[in-house]
């Protein structure tokens, strides 16, 4: 078994790679930013439970990884074997000999030993790090390079005067240096997935492989060997059925073809370009394109045709179909559900089933929904909201009855709240009042209590007696009270304010019984 078990996202990736792109193992690897050999176990996993693509579609991923990681034999470590790797180093350096033929060696002495990956896997941490170089292969419609200019071009405000430097985004097709560019207000993910969409869709077609730099954009953790992928441009690719292979950090001959694009761009387009002055991005992206179709059908100086020629030649005729809709961008984000059974997605409050209290879950954020995922099977699904402190609540997460969601209770805060004072009691059971379900007010009244644990709580229990007479019962007030001691000065000569028995939005104590 791998020393590291990947997640059931990764897993799922390597089967899609290899058995919907027909992709090597080696690639598959560098894809997904993990061993060769680990590849090779998870598909050999995977054929051993009998599994094909696509997977059955209520195979959850609780399902998935029972079926790939059976309990092992309970066997000990003697048993198995250890290899002499010492042994093992002087072997390899006779002629022919590799790792597999001696873990087979290694099998038939302990036929209960241990796997062909955790043999490799050993063997590499005892003898260090091997390099290994990359040999650059640009077959028809395989490798689409990207990357942005080193160059900006101004654009002028015509209101005021204000000049806004533009990201210049270059793509270069490997086998016919077919090339698009556009200009884009930023390196950031909104930008770089758009200019990609927009790519293929100047394309007519998708590559096998997607070659992008280090950039924080596309590669979320830049490492020379195991670069991770940006979950929502690995959201993107799987959507365009494409794969993402990260040039190395520092490895310029990873990148060559993506830096001699930029370098073309430069000099053709932008250098072109250089007395012109722009007033918006569309009238620069159009400027562009006119010299983009001049630039593809500028012919080689030491090869015969153009770029628009060899495109049409060789990389159109290669290139996948695009799918039947274009990517709508989503973000993912994990977030841990809190007791009101509620993820807080920029400052709005999303419901999920109150099973998963205290459970960490994946959300998709597009502009118009957020949906939940927990070991990869929806949970919920809301319109997304721009009112931040309110909550979307599904009344099916609920627990029946308002019970007590987790280990809290509206009793027990207010329990906790009367050990501070009668003060905090009150404005807890205020705050809890003033929601439509008293669970969405869980968290701010945990945060409350718990400003009793820094400022102790005789300055807890003064701060909500102000807050009350000020008639402002939330959390900030009350932090901004203790944090500016505001209780420690004595109150105005009014009254505090008498909240009333009874009212249509004040829910009397038998609420929460």
């Amino acid at each position: 078994m791998p020393a590291k078990r990947l997640s059931m996202r990764k897993i799922k990736e390597v089967l899609r790679l290899k058995w919907a792109q027909g992709m090597s193992n080696r690639k598959i690897a560098t894809s997904c930013g993990i061993g060769r050999p680990t590849v090779s176990e998870y598909l050999r996993r995977a054929a051993d439970a009998g599994l094909s693509w696509p997977l059955p579609a209520d195979l959850d991923d609780s399902r998935l990884e029972r079926l790939l990681f059976p309990p092992p034999p309970d066997l000990p470590a003697e048993s198995r074997g250890i290899p002499d790797w010492q042994q093992v180093h002087q072997e390899l350096k006779h002629k022919h000999v590799t790792l597999f033929l001696l873990w087979q060696e290694y099998r038939q002495a302990y036929p209960d030993g241990y796997q062909y990956s955790w043999f490799c896997e050993h063997y590499r941490a005892w003898q260090g790090k091997l390099d290994v170089v990359m040999r650059q292969d640009h077959r028809a419609g395989e490798k689409l390079f990207v990357d942005y200019a080193g160059q900006t071009v101004p654009i002028i405000d015509r209101t005021t005067g204000e000049v806004r430097e533009a990201q210049v985004f270059v793509a270069v097709l490997g086998a016919s240096n077919y090339t698009y560019a556009e200009a884009t207000w930023s390196q950031s993910l909104p930008d770089w997935i758009g200019s990609h969409v927009r790519t293929f869709r100047f394309l007519g077609g998708v590559p096998e492989v997607v070659v992008p730099d280090n950039l924080r954009s596309g590669v979320s953790k830049a490492h020379r060997y195991e670069p991770d992928v940006n979950p929502t441009y690995q959201d993107m690719a799987s959507h365009y059925s494409v794969a993402v292979l990260p040039a190395r950090v520092r490895r310029p001959r990873d990148k060559a073809k993506a830096e001699n694009g930029v370098l073309v761009v430069e000099r053709w387009i932008l250098a072109a370009l250089r007395r012109r002055q722009f007033f918006s991005l569309a009238e620069l992206n159009a400027a562009i394109s006119a010299l983009l179709g001049a630039l593809n059908q500028r012919p080689f100086r030491k090869l015969p045709g153009c770029r628009r020629g060899h495109f049409e030649q060789l990389d159109r005729p290669a290139l996948q179909p695009l799918p039947a809709e274009p990517y709508v961008y989503a973000e993912w984000k994990k977030a841990r559900v809190h007791i009101d059974y509620h993820v807080a997605i920029d400052g709005h409050y999303y419901s999920v089933p109150h099973a998963l209290i205290k459970r960490e879950v994946e959300v998709r954020i597009t502009r118009n929904t957020v949906e939940c995922f927990h070991r990869g099977n929806r949970v919920a699904s809301h319109r997304r909201s721009d009112h931040k402190g309110r909550h979307t609540t599904v009344p099916a997460h609920m627990p029946e009855s308002h019970r007590q969601a987790g280990e809290w209770s509206p009793e027990r805060l207010m329990q906790w709240a009367a050990r501070t004072g009668p003060a905090t009691e009150k404005l807890i059971r205020t705050v809890l009042a003033s929601r439509k379900h008293p669970q969405q007010a869980y968290r701010s009244c945990l945060g409350i209590l718990r400003l009793g644990k820094a400022y102790g709580d005789e300055r807890l229990e003064a701060a909500c007696r102000r807050a009350l007479t000020l008639g402002s019962c939330r959390y900030k007030s009350i932090e901004s009270i203790l944090k500016h001691r505001l209780d420690e000065q004595p109150l105005e000569e009014q009254q505090e304010l008498a909240l009333p028995d009874t009212h249509d939005n004040i829910r009397g104590p038998a609420y929460y019984h």
